[in-house]
């Protein structure tokens, strides 16, 4: 096992972001094959590692930190679009949504949701766990729409920890952002089966 850690200046004003590689690059399956995650500089740091029940239970109540800025593209709307069967104007008629009420098409509520698990693994990650289950959401809310062209981001807090037979229940309450706007495009708590095991990740 090897884990590297790099300093990429990648932001748009000229910030740089960590990049940490876990695993062996060098393997069979080449650099793709190792884990990543990235927090921005400055005033970021890596995301935070849950290693087992008790790294869990320690962190109850806590807000976990942010995640990156996603800009949401009308090719994801799109794909969105054909894999649900929601065709709606305001998603894909460019000409016809500019003269909306949103000034452009915006994101499926659903694509936005769909979000959690790619910005939620920018603020934390598992150790310890032989495997991790989308159990259900709590509740869901789409407070303002997210027009194409939008960055999002999201922001997650540790509701609570329950013991369960199969291992533990988290409850993680995120807020996904949108970029320069008061409104979240989400809000919703997610509740996480972690089963206790070696890590197989």
């Amino acid at each position: 096992m090897r884990v590297v850690i790099e300093t990429v200046p990648d932001g748009p004003d000229g910030s740089s972001s960590y990049r940490e590689y876990s695993g062996d690059p060098s393997g069979p399956s080449g650099a793709d094959s190792a884990r990543f995650s990235r927090a921005s500089l400055p005033g970021r740091t890596l995301p935070h590692t849950f290693d087992g029940l008790d790294s869990l239970t320690r962190a109850q109540g806590k807000h976990l930190g942010y995640g990156e800025w996603h800009e949401i593209t009308q090719e994801q709307v799109q794909q969105f679009a054909d894999a649900t069967g929601d065709h709606q104007w305001i998603h894909l008629d460019t000409e016809r949504a500019a003269k909306g009420p949103f000034g452009g098409t915006v994101a499926h509520g659903y694509l936005t949701l769909s979000l959690l698990p790619m910005l939620g693994r920018e603020i934390y990650d598992f150790r310890g766990f032989s495997m991790g289950v989308n159990y259900g959401l709590n509740k869901v809310r789409f407070p303002s729409a997210v027009r194409v062209g939008k960055r999002v981001r999201a922001g997650a807090e540790l509701k609570s920890v329950t013991p369960v037979a199969m291992g533990v229940q988290a409850v993680f309450a995120y807020t996904i952002e949108i970029e320069g706007e008061a409104k979240p495009g989400c809000v919703a708590e997610a509740v996480v089966l972690l089963v206790a095991g070696k890590d197989t990740t």
